[in-house]
């Protein structure tokens, strides 16, 4: 499988900045460790390549000497016996050599992206950096109901019916209830495709392993992706992964750029190491939905392109009139393929606190190395690896428990925004259906 991971020329020339790096994301020694082996077998790989072609030289000398040799009558036997000799001893540096290779890209394929150096340095979530808010919470003079409660309330879903269908950590969602889910991916489709321009596309929910090796789910995140063995084939953790392999092994025209694609899906994931955490309601789920923003653009053009992104999430939230607030991730909460991250977290009235609904990155070139996906440079006709950058906007099933907690009247009713009633046939309060 020919796959591509950081550029192994930053490893070679600058080990100890590599190393640096991953020390500001927090990351296991092991990988430092990976990085010096790289170091190793990159030095042992280069020694290999210089006797091959030493040898590889002396096997051509030699042949054209028996040639000579034979042609004026001498008998060639010893060169003949050490030609064979020369030969199995190349063809055993081949294999070591490829073998070498393999350990390098083995290594490659365990280390993320390097942070840019405009991340704000810390350990962990608790070093983010607040951007921005929109909209101070609302305060209730009533006790206050979580989504859970409220969709009850008013039969907008079930979530036992969903554990007895499933099992734990699965939608059911019912009357308006499916209504509103269905306005809100309906809404955020056409505010993406008709405002803001992107191009819509519809993919498959199940992919193969070179995509997911592509945007950096594997080998890392295995334990939380759901696999069909009898296919070899796995459901989507989301819509990233199909987006972004669309030009997979690929030379986009120039000109063609930025090209931007937005993509509703269901997503799936085991969370396997999340359990205990956010298992009430729709914040942590094994199935929920989501539309996907993800662009290609040229090098010197990304970091405006992700400011721009999370513009175009945040709208959504405006839109919707919800609270939020925008923070540039740490080093230490990056994800594993991203160089530069803001969250968008939305406010829940029953927690006391906002949660994410949307993470924009900026991956570089680390996907588009992976995935082999450049366009070729009209100023000099070389092939350029792109900068792919993706952002959810938003989080169908976080939008819905914040329309409904903020939204919640003392009555048990919940308001509908604006924006989706059009897509609800005028509704703009959810009753009780008795």
């Amino acid at each position: 499988m020919k796959v591509k991971m950081i550029d192994p020329k930053i490893i070679r020339e600058s080990p100890d900045f590599v190393i640096q790096k991953l020390k500001t994301r927090g990351e296991d020694p092991f990988l430092e460790n990976e990085v010096k082996r790289f170091v190793e077998i990159e030095r042992e790989r280069r020694k290999i390549i210089r006797r091959s072609e030493e040898l590889k030289r002396e096997r051509n000398a030699n042949s054209k000497r028996i040639a000579q040799m034979k042609m004026e009558g001498q008998d060639p036997g010893y060169l003949i016996d050490g030609l064979q000799v020369l030969s199995e001893t190349i063809s055993k540096l081949d294999q070591e050599l490829l073998k070498k290779e393999q350990e390098l890209k083995d290594i490659l394929l365990l280390l993320p992206n390097l942070p840019d150096d405009s991340v704000p340095k810390g350990a962990d979530e608790n070093c983010n950096v607040e951007i921005r808010k929109h909209l101070n919470p609302k305060t209730f003079d009533f006790p206050i109901r979580d989504h859970v409660d409220i969709a009850r309330g008013l039969n907008l879903m079930d979530l036992d019916r969903a554990a007895k269908i499933s099992g734990a950590r699965f939608p059911l969602f019912l009357g308006l209830g499916a209504r509103l889910i269905r306005a809100l991916i309906s809404f955020m489709l056409d505010l993406h495709i008709d405002k803001h321009k992107y191009n819509e596309v519809w993919v498959p929910l199940l992919v193969n392993k070179k995509s997911l090796y592509s945007t950096g789910q594997l080998p890392k995140f295995s334990d939380d992706l759901f696999f069909i063995n009898t296919d070899d084939l796995y459901l989507i953790p989301t819509a990233e992964v199909p987006v972004t392999n669309v030009h997979r092994n690929e030379i986009l025209d120039e000109d063609l750029l930025p090209i931007s694609y937005v993509a509703y899906t269901p997503c799936f994931r085991r969370e396997a190491g999340s359990y205990g955490r956010d298992v009430r309601g729709l914040v942590r789920q094994h199935q929920f939905d989501k539309i996907e923003l993800v662009k290609f653009v040229r090098p010197e053009a990304s970091f405006e392109a992700l400011e721009e992104l999370v513009q175009h999430a945040e709208e959504v939230l405006i839109s919707l009139e919800l609270p939020y607030r925008v923070v540039a991730l740490s080093t230490g909460d990056l994800g594993f393929a991203s160089m530069k991250t803001y969250d968008l977290e939305v406010w829940l009235p029953s927690q006391y606190t906002y949660r994410e609904i949307s993470s924009c990155s900026n991956c570089g070139d680390f996907q588009a190395r992976r995935g082999v996906i450049r366009f070729k440079d009209k100023s000099n006709g070389k092939n350029k690896l792109v900068h792919i950058l993706n952002g959810s906007g938003v989080a169908i099933g976080r939008a819905f428990a914040a329309i409904l907690e903020n939204g919640q009247q003392e009555d048990g009713t919940v308001v509908i925004p604006k924006a989706l009633r059009p897509y609800m046939s005028g509704i703009s309060v959810i009753k009780r259906p008795y």
